[in-house]
């Protein structure tokens, strides 16, 4: 199947183990194979096509990958081994997909001075057409999730001082802790005689991370957990648009679509949420405008972000908010859920988070330590994309300039030869000495990545941390979380997204 092979390894992956051959490490292949001897990346392995419709018969009806919710991880590495070709449909590119760590650092290093990041085809359409509409010169900026090259450069150096420095980030603590306790108090409220939350279980851990980021975002509580708060509140309106826009992108932009030939109904549905978003975004950035105005904050007191932003330009401000609320609900959501399931599983390292958390100490290491792992074992994307600027020699085939490569950290994070007992939830791991087996510093470092790579590495990921971190020590300090029934399920597309029921029992703490 490939051009380079040594013996066969075990590899686990998921808690099975199978057998099969691995590629020789892709720095050597490059070091000592003749480029005369590299195939084209046409011939990179993967699933069968068909005249006209390509590959998209596995994943109908009846097809080897319909409904299978773990391809992407598993399936598709087993069957055709380290690096695999998807074809594109109805104009989307064919994509590369990488399950070899040191493949991905090669092209992720090569691609490090300037990246080309896609994704949300859909929204980078929609804010570029919108933006221009709006007066914007035509290199003007989209965003950092839309934006490429010089463009994205210039509004990243922009923004970056701002969304990276810990002190500003730190301003918020009291914020999301306040947040969070309120958060805890709806989840007593709505609780039934089995401990169990009323109600759907994601939508709320939806309205806990839409209210903290807004925080940050928009500069002030949208009260989300207000019982009595009307639908036609922009709050309210805001709450529905961030799940519509996930659920409408998935549609778009990871599945098959010919919205880039014809203006479909989803796709004029899609423009109107969009547009929608910056509409909301606006009216809350305005109301936190005149709410600044009206507050006579000394000069030497740190300035928040929204308020930091305001200070370079409006425009900015508003594209930064919009990013924030486009990727920080949802992932922070999933995140959340993702952790407390793994705990409630495991209740001697809940039990010893516990402990830490009551210790009332400063340094919260395995409270970290708990967030990593479960994004290790389930992180809330598979993994992420380039656009390749030049040539790679990558596991024995030639990628060519303009290529869509995937490097799924996902899959990686789950074998056996960078973290030992991958399946299963140890936390220890991330604290323990250099000369334990189980040390993460063993595992090749682009195994696990869930922020990303480099200079487009999340841009909200102190924010991210410091609102998972608050909220799941108030949830662990207050209840004692329990699991019933069938393992949860998680749904890939544009995130990896758990799937009901959430049989979660919320037990007060004595």
């Amino acid at each position: 199947m490939q051009a380079v092979r040594r013996s066969a390894s075990i590899i686990t992956t998921a808690g099975k183990q199978f057998t099969r051959s691995i590629a020789v490490n892709s720095a050597t292949i490059n070091a000592n194979e003749e480029h005369n001897n590299l195939k084209s990346w046409r011939e990179i392995p993967g699933p069968s096509k068909l005249p006209i419709i390509g590959q998209l018969h596995h994943f109908l009806p009846g097809g080897s990958l319909y409904n299978n919710e773990d391809f992407i991880n598993n399936v598709m590495y087993e069957r055709f081994g380290p690096i695999i070709r998807m074809e594109g449909y109805f104009g989307s590119p064919p994509i590369i997909l990488l399950y070899d760590a040191e493949a991905s650092a090669q092209i992720l290093r090569g691609e490090n001075w300037m990246p080309n990041r896609p994704g949300f085809q859909s929204l980078q359409y929609f804010r570029k057409n919108y933006y221009q509409k709006q007066g914007a010169a035509p290199d003007g900026p989209t965003g950092l999730i839309t934006d490429h090259g010089d463009v994205w450069k210039k509004f990243r150096s922009t923004v970056n001082p701002i969304m990276l420095q810990p002190k500003t980030i730190k301003l918020y603590t009291s914020s999301l802790n306040e947040v969070a306790e309120d958060m805890i108090e709806r989840m007593r409220l709505i609780r039934n005689d089995k401990n169990m939350l009323k109600g759907n279980f994601d939508f709320e851990m939806n309205l806990w991370a839409l209210e903290s980021i807004s925080v940050v975002a928009l500069g002030g509580r949208l009260n989300c957990f207000d019982p009595k708060l009307p639908e036609s509140s922009p709050a309210r309106k805001l709450i529905h648009l961030v799940h519509e826009i996930f659920t409408i992108v998935d549609q778009l932009d990871f599945k098959p679509s010919v919205w880039r030939y014809i203006s479909t109904p989803t796709f004029k549905k899609a423009m109107k949420l969009y547009e929608d978003q910056i509409s909301i975004s606006k009216h809350f950035i305005a109301v936190a405008m005149k709410e600044l105005k009206s507050k006579n904050q000394p000069s030497f007191e740190e300035k928040g972000v929204l308020e930091k932003l305001l200070e370079i330009d409006e425009n900015v401000a508003v594209i930064m908010a919009s990013d924030m609320l486009f990727a920080g609900v949802d992932t922070a959501a999933n995140t959340m859920t993702a952790t407390l399931y793994l705990l409630a599983n495991n209740p001697d390292k809940q039990k010893k988070l516990r402990e830490e958390i009551l210790s009332d100490k400063d340094k919260r290491s395995y409270l970290k330590a708990c967030i990593k792992e479960s994004m290790r074992m389930m992180p809330v994307v598979a993994g992420n994309m380039r656009l390749t600027s030049k040539e790679y020699k990558i596991l024995g085939y030639k990628i060519p300039k303009g290529t869509y490569v995937s490097f799924i950290h996902q899959a990686l994070s789950m074998m056996e030869q960078h973290f030992p007992q991958p399946e299963k939830y140890i936390p220890e791991r991330w604290i323990a000495e250099k000369d334990d087996p189980l040390f993460h510093g063993n595992a090749h470092p682009f195994a696990w990545n869930p922020f990303g790579f480099g200079v487009r590495m999340c841009i909200g990921r102190r924010i991210a941390e410091l609102e998972i971190e608050t909220f799941l020590a108030k949830v662990i300090e207050n209840f004692q979380v329990e699991w019933f029934g069938p393992p949860l399920r998680t749904r890939s597309s544009s995130l990896n997204y758990t799937i009901g029921p959430f049989n979660f029992i919320f037990k007060d703490v004595k």
